[in-house]
């Protein structure tokens, strides 16, 4: 069996993620703000990637949050969005995800990394999904569409020794309101929202040899909602 550093390992699908692997019998390194590394620090990036070592990267920390403004408890508007919110989002899910890439590729001679995406980086959010006047932060779907064009960037400059690919998922259920679910079904072709243990199969399949001849490709997984 193979070795796999999970970023964001702690999370939804960074929790599921390596469930599954290390129960295929994989060597899991795991890594997570909440277990104490801060990808966002370049620092410690690349004390933590020459010390760590693996056959297969996955991308999982990112951060993903709704505009509300706490303090006057409603929602912001597109005018009402600071720069440096905007900013935080690129700080984490692009300029980090660049610094872990780098330094996963700096320590390995020959891997395949797997970043993730969202539909929102593919379709802006619909504001009427919604409720309370919540929608999802524009710099959350920016990002994500950059990752999508970084992972291709990566792709080319890393091969042919180091894979770069990127899964695309929809919406992943986890107690959202009934509301929310409904709306989100109607949109999708499967007429559901994801199941986090769907998204396994694309993980185990971007690990495998049958895997290789894939590189700076995109993998959607939304049961055809962005079709």
């Amino acid at each position: 069996m193979e070795t796999v550093i999970v970023t964001g390992s702690e999370g939804l699908i960074g929790k599921e993620v390596s469930r599954f692997l290390e129960e295929a019998g994989n060597t899991v390194i795991r890594c997570s703000r909440s277990l104490g590394q801060d990808l966002t620090d370049e620092k410690f990036v690349k004390d933590w990637f020459k010390k760590n070592k693996a056959n297969h990267l996955i991308n999982l920390f990112g951060l993903n949050d709704h505009i509300i403004d706490e303090d006057k408890k409603k929602a912001l508007k597109l005018f009402d969005i600071s720069l440096k919110s905007f900013d935080d989002y690129l700080k984490t899910n692009v300029t980090s995800l660049f610094s872990v890439c780098r330094e996963y590729a700096r320590n390995n001679e020959r891997g395949n990394i797997i970043n993730f995406s969202s539909i929102y980086g593919i379709v802006s959010p619909d504001p009427k999904m919604y409720i309370n006047g919540k929608h999802k932060h524009a710099g959350y779907s920016i990002s994500k569409s950059a990752v999508i064009h970084l992972t291709k960037y990566l792709a080319v400059h890393l091969s042919p020794k180091i894979r770069v690919n990127c899964i695309v998922p929809g919406g992943i259920l986890n107690n959202q309101s009934e509301n929310f679910i409904r709306k989100y079904s109607s949109k999708s072709l499967l007429g559901r929202m994801m199941n986090v243990n769907e998204i396994n199969g694309m993980i185990k399949f971007l690990c495998s040899k049958e895997a290789s001849y894939c590189t700076g490709a995109q993998f959607v997984l939304d049961g055809g909602y962005t079709a």
